[in-house]
């Protein structure tokens, strides 16, 4: 387990006053690669393998927006390992450790060299502190496109400001394009985004936007290939 604490700052609210959906999921990204300083052998194991781990999906539950000023705490527990993936809650609560949002992520083990999958050995694995699976309604990983009825949009450049320390778009940023698509009166509730191929600086990434009833799903391409896809319920 690992938790850091937060203050919803002006740079982190909307118009409205209230934590922008895009900030949420940077404090929980930060607490996820933090949790690693909490587990010194598998910090070195992944050094000495020249590994990182990779966000492939994740769901989101919006709870309620936190406003400014509210303080509020973000938690993140790993609930199971594979040789190749695993998988965490991040929890944001406030100060009364109520709930904010709830999400369940998996990332992928892989060579910081080559990019491909890479295996983590057993006794890494049952030294990693497991924490139970918390509660929220858990959904497939996999977001399957609609056959028809996508809407092209214009194009969007990869800028440096997209581009972490891993050479790509950092995951939170492809939500933050696709959120410049909604319409005005859509209240997230929900969000599932399903990470496929890495987008880098000087891509252009193509929305293809799919509306049906309260889901609106973006898909972002790299010429044929889809870079990732953003699912937002209302």
């Amino acid at each position: 387990m690992f938790s850091l604490d937060y203050r919803v700052t002006t740079s982190s609210c909307d118009s409205e006053g209230r934590l922008k959906l895009y900030s949420a999921l940077q404090m929980m990204q930060d607490c996820s690669e933090m949790w690693i300083d909490s587990e010194p052998l598998v910090k070195r194991y992944f050094e000495e393998a020249n590994m990182a781990q990779l966000l492939a999906t994740r769901q989101v539950e919006v709870v309620r927006v936190p406003r400014f000023k509210e303080r509020l705490t973000v938690t993140t527990t790993v609930y199971e390992v594979k040789p190749m993936f695993g998988f965490r809650n991040t929890f944001i609560r406030d100060e009364q450790g109520q709930d904010c949002y709830r999400t369940w992520s998996m990332g992928a083990f892989v060579d910081k060299g080559t990019g491909k999958l890479k295996r983590i050995d057993e006794a890494t694995i049952a030294g990693m502190q497991m924490e139970p699976r918390l509660e929220m309604a858990y959904r497939d990983r996999r977001i399957i496109l609609p056959k028809e009825g996508g809407q092209p949009m214009a194009s969007i450049p990869v800028m440096k400001a997209d581009i972490d320390y891993n050479r790509h778009v950092n995951n939170a940023n492809y939500v933050r394009m696709a959120m410049e698509l909604l319409p005005e009166d859509f209240e997230v509730r929900g969000l599932r985004v399903e990470y496929r191929v890495p987008a880098k600086l000087g891509d252009q990434l193509t929305p293809v936007c799919y509306e049906e009833d309260d889901v609106m799903i973006v898909a972002l391409s790299i010429g044929s290939e889809v870079s990732a896809i953003i699912e937002f319920s209302k």
